[in-house]
């Protein structure tokens, strides 16, 4: 880390980074809203006169929080959301100041080669209004963030129809609200592949067993064989990357193969702070993944431990083909329309901070 970072970590950046690492913070969720409160806390205490300027400072720190924190994908989507909005709030600010309320009724080709003509990427310039603008659209965003999970959730009728056995993986919080909506108003039944060695999939059909939904436990061995049964498989996350690909707990690339070969339709739930820009290359395979304890594939104690070489992946890749359908706070999207959302958060900019 250069000196120059290292005059920019401010005390709020670094405690950030400690609760993060002591697991204080945990869940994608709450990564999501802290990084956007500790933003909105910056943009509106700090000291900047221009677009530019605050931009600056928001790359700066986030370029940060990435480099301590690689994993959290969520993290970084938040830090160019927040870009996004800047811009915007700028480029709508000057648009008022071009153009008279006659002048706004223009057709939308007019207004965009007239937005162009006068050159809105400077942000160079001081803009009155600015910091209440920015801070009212994150405002909506905290809102919105607020009633992610309920939007996603109260889709769950529309995909999921009464007698239907599903099957999923691992632990997901939005999983397991989006089958207990379900089982409101529909009778079905879940298989839970356990996802060894740390088998949250346990704490998952614990929790449905006490919703009263049918539940079976398998180890992820049989999902092969159970697959044959199954109507559907849905799954969590941890990110979508830019071309539809999924970031995902181990096991879930089995699953999807297995699904794909039965002709099971994969639904993929993904509030839209999981969305991510980012390409998977061969070059960035190591900071890709994460290796866990591997206490749960081979005792330390075991005879052979000490003669084998074992890993224990955290994440799987999922191709894109393997899925279905996404499911986002704002409906239902095909892989291949995964861009055009990635174009409606994230200014094409910003996808390197």
């Amino acid at each position: 880390m250069t000196g120059q970072q290292e005059i920019n970590l401010t005390p709020e950046i670094a405690q950030f980074i400690r609760d993060i690492r002591l697991n204080n913070i945990v869940g994608s969720h709450k990564l999501t809203s802290k990084t956007l409160a500790l933003f909105t806390n910056h943009i509106s205490k700090s000291e900047w006169t221009t677009a530019e300027r605050l931009m600056t400072q928001i790359r700066q720190q986030g370029q940060l929080l990435v480099a301590a924190l690689p994993q959290d994908i969520v993290i970084a989507n938040t830090v160019r959301r927040i870009l996004k909005i800047i811009r915007e709030e700028y480029d709508s600010a000057q648009l008022r100041v071009h153009f008279d309320d006659a002048q706004t009724a223009l057709s939308l080709h007019k207004l965009v080669t007239q937005t162009s003509e006068q050159k809105l990427g400077d942000y160079s310039q001081p803009q009155e209004g600015l910091k209440e603008a920015v801070l009212e659209h994150l405002s909506e965003i905290e809102s919105e963030l607020e009633t992610c999970a309920d939007n996603l959730s109260v889709q769950a009728t529309e995909h999921i129809h009464s007698a239907e056995l599903i099957m999923t993986i691992g632990h997901s919080k939005s999983v397991e609200k989006f089958l207990r909506k379900a089982a409101e108003n529909r009778t079905i039944e879940v298989i839970v592949a356990e996802c060894a060695p740390a088998c949250k999939g346990h704490q998952l059909a614990v929790n449905l067993g006490k919703a009263k939904i049918q539940t079976t436990l398998i180890p992820d061995s049989a999902i092969f064989a159970m697959m044959s049964r199954v109507n559907k498989v849905i799954i969590g996350t941890h990110c979508v990357l830019a071309n539809g690909g999924l970031r995902a707990v181990c096991g879930a690339y089995s699953l999807a193969l297995a699904a794909k070969h039965y002709s099971v339709p994969v639904i993929v739930l993904a509030p839209t702070y999981k969305l991510t820009p980012v390409h998977l290359s061969n070059y960035d395979q190591d900071d890709f993944n994460i290796l866990g304890n591997t206490e749960g594939v081979i005792p330390y104690n075991s005879p052979v431990a000490r003669f084998a070489k074992a890993y224990n992946p955290v994440f799987d890749y999922v191709p894109p083909e393997l899925v279905t359908l996404f499911i986002t706070n704002s409906g239902g999207n095909a892989p291949s329309y995964i861009y055009r959302l990635l174009s409606e958060l994230y200014h094409p900019d910003d996808n390197e901070l």
